[in-house]
Parts: structure tokens; C-alpha cells; sequence
């Protein structure tokens, strides 16, 4: 069973919502936003063949509207595991 603990929020880069995450609080959300493997991942995930984030991307975290919670909720609860789940908010291209 999945246990909500946090709040969601959403990533946004460039001002546009990315994926939706949860943490304890604002502060620590934001702390997302400076871990390198967070731009790295982005950087090489795609979206209609482009990268998500470039090197120079203006990472931003909000609170996550209720659209983004419910599609994080349900990410969430499909990984079964305690570990960071990041529900993307655009559609990834296949590995």
C-alpha cells in the first residue's frame, strides 16, 4: 500500500510543468532543483525528439495543480516502492 506522506509539487522547466514529485515541504522541493542528476536525467530524456531541459533551463518547483496530483498519485501507487517517484507531466518519447 502507498502511503502520501508529502506534499506534490511540479517541476517546471523554462515555465512549463514537467513532472510532478512529492517532498515534506517547499524547501525541500526546491532542493530538486539543484541536484545534478535531476538537469543530467532531463537533459537526455526526450519529448518529440527534443531534450527536456537544456544545460541553461530555469528549473522552478510550485505546488502541483489537482490535475498533476492525480497523475502522480496514480504513478505513484503503479511503482510500489518507497524510493523518489517523478510523474511525468509531457509525453516521453521510447527508450
Amino acid at each position: 500500500m502507498t502511503v502520501f506522506s508529502g506534499s506534490v509539487f511540479a517541476m517546471e522547466v523554462d515555465g512549463k510543468a514537467t513532472f510532478a514529485f512529492e517532498a515534506k515541504n517547499f524547501r525541500e522541493a526546491c532542493e530538486l532543483c539543484k541536484e545534478d542528476w535531476v538537469r543530467d536525467d532531463l537533459t537526455a530524456i526526450t519529448s518529440n525528439g527534443l531534450p527536456l531541459c537544456s544545460s541553461t533551463a530555469k528549473l522552478t518547483v510550485r505546488r502541483a495543480d489537482e490535475g498533476e496530483i492525480v497523475i502522480y498519485r496514480d504513478a505513484a501507487i503503479q511503482a510500489q516502492t518507497e524510493d523518489l517517484v517523478l510523474a511525468y507531466l509531457v509525453d516521453l518519447d521510447r527508450a
